[in-house]
């Protein structure tokens, strides 16, 4: 497989890493969002969240945890995003799962965040009872 972040995770590539275990390694991002700005990357290939599995995914969030808590500390951040994009529609643009660590310092604009929309409590019915189906 020829897949970059597979490379950096496997030691293949050199890399700023920040962190290691058996399942993950942790890498500065070449175009950070703010000083600091992590990305966990499994050593295994999966595409997205959709193809890995749950103890992996618990792995990833913790490890992540762990990060923005050490990131808060060393750049006196105020908070830390943890961001995982799935699909290019969403964000993605190297198809290799990994979880962005982004430390934040209060009124930054390193990440804009989503404008709240409207909704009634029918259509939260009937959006809820479609994902039930869904996941069937």
């Amino acid at each position: 497989m020829d897949c970059i972040f597979c490379k950096i995770a496997n030691g293949e590539i050199p890399s700023s890493t920040v962190y290691e275990d058996e399942q993950v390694r942790v890498i500065l991002d070449l175009g950070p969002a703010a000083r600091g700005h992590a990305l966990v990357l499994p050593k295994g290939h999966f595409r997205d969240s959709t193809e890995a599995p749950e103890a992996l995914l618990g792995h990833m969030m913790a490890v992540g945890a762990r990060i923005g808590a050490a990131e808060m500390k060393a750049f006196g951040a105020d908070g830390f995003n943890l961001i995982q994009n799935n699909g290019e529609a969403a964000g993605q643009s190297v198809f290799h799962l990994h979880l962005h660590v982004i430390p934040r310092k209060a009124g930054d604009t390193a990440v804009g965040l989503w404008k709240p929309g409207t909704t009634t409590p029918e259509e939260m019915q009937e959006t809820a009872q479609a994902i039930r189906e869904a996941l069937l």
